[in-house]
């Protein structure tokens, strides 16, 4: 490539695909990063791209953190992602999506897909009409519905579990939390934090959503920016969540938020791979995203033993103590938390996929 993309070639992945239908302007990739203990389960996530090369970017890293976040979620599912390149406002139609299925069903079930970021449910019963290999569909389709639900939940344990560890007590009453992005993830977080009584402020660029929170919760606080939000605008911080796009959390974040936690929902929110020790080393307490967020491809997942709510409840609810762990293991180890929780996951696909070497005698 000639663009100063990334290379497909030099990362780990196992397969990386490009699907492009010039008829219904599908432009999309996906990505297969690992599928050492089941097919490649993640979302597929529809923006409007600056160009092909941060397209390949994302989906790269998006999918490498699937493999983790499955791992950790004890799921027998591998990690893999998708983007399609466009503005999901104009550009989604019914043969983009249909078009989008068909790629996805030429890979013969090792990548299933579900929803993200600018995808819904709606979208995924549409692309089900190409494709076996999806999830997140509607309930009148037999599906979980809006993974965003148990995607707060999950993160909103794993804030819990931050709180137990830095300062003795899961409970979040009376802590100042900043919540970055109140879209289809943030506006769920926001209410369980209401409900435990923390003070919440929130920000986002996109307006619609803030009045939405302004009617949910007229006594949540409303920052112009994230920036000022960080920065003290509307008291100071305690806890930060980070719930947009990734790459959220910079090295200027990291030299001087004065959070002591960060937890959020945002998939690579960390800007780069020195951002975490920057944080641990400035005591700022940071759960990585692919373990707090996992509790929407738990719901997801679950689809594929005919959903039950409660039961992906509480497996999203283990989310706490796997945050728990991984925020020891980082405390023992003198690493940072993203080392420890990808440790974690290695470790067991590693031992996982050792079976797989066992021969089982057919028939």
């Amino acid at each position: 490539m000639t663009d100063g993309s990334v290379d497909p070639f030099t990362s780990d992945h196992e397969q990386v695909v490009f699907a492009h239908d010039p008829e219904s302007g599908l432009r999309a990739i996906i990505a297969l990063h690992s599928t050492a203990l089941g097919p490649g389960l993640g979302g597929t996530r529809f923006h409007p791209y600056a160009s092909t090369a941060d397209a390949l970017r994302d989906v790269l890293a998006l999918s490498r953190g699937m493999t983790y976040k499955n791992a950790l979620a004890g799921l027998d599912l591998g990690g893999g992602k998708a983007v399609i390149i466009g503005d999901p406002r104009q550009d989604k139609s019914e043969a983009l999506l249909r078009a989008y299925g068909r790629f996805v069903e030429s890979l013969g079930g090792r990548y299933v897909t579900a929803c993200d970021v600018g995808t819904f449910s709606e979208d995924m019963d549409v692309v089900a009409r190409e494709s076996r290999h999806v999830t997140g569909r509607t309930p009148e389709h037999g599906g979980a519905g809006d993974s965003s639900v148990l995607t707060a939940y999950g993160v909103h344990q794993g804030m819990r579990a931050c709180s137990a560890h830095l300062w003795g007590t899961e409970s979040l009453e009376g802590r100042v939390v900043g919540v970055s992005g109140v879209g289809k993830v943030g506006v769920h977080l926001v209410g369980h934090l209401v409900d435990e009584g923390a003070k919440v402020i929130v920000t986002d660029v996109w307006e619609p959503s803030l009045d939405r929170i302004r009617d949910l919760h007229p006594e949540v606080g409303v920052a112009s920016s994230t920036e000022s939000m960080l920065a003290g605008e509307a008291g100071d911080l305690e806890i930060y969540a980070p719930c947009a796009l990734g790459g959220a959390v910079t090295a200027e974040v990291a030299r001087t938020t004065g959070a002591r936690i960060i937890c959020g929902a945002a998939n690579n929110q960390l800007a780069d791979d020195d951002v975490a020790r920057v944080l641990t080393e400035r005591g700022v307490l940071h759960a990585p995203d692919f373990v707090v967020n996992a509790g929407g491809v738990i719901q997801v997942a679950d689809e594929r033993e005919g959903f039950d709510f409660e039961r992906a409840r509480r497996r999203a609810h283990r989310i706490g103590a796997t945050t728990l762990e991984v925020l020891e293991q980082a405390h023992r180890e003198g690493v940072t938390t993203t080392e420890a929780a990808e440790r974690l996951a290695e470790r067991r696909i590693h031992d996982v996929a050792r079976l797989r070497r066992i021969h089982l005698r057919n028939g």
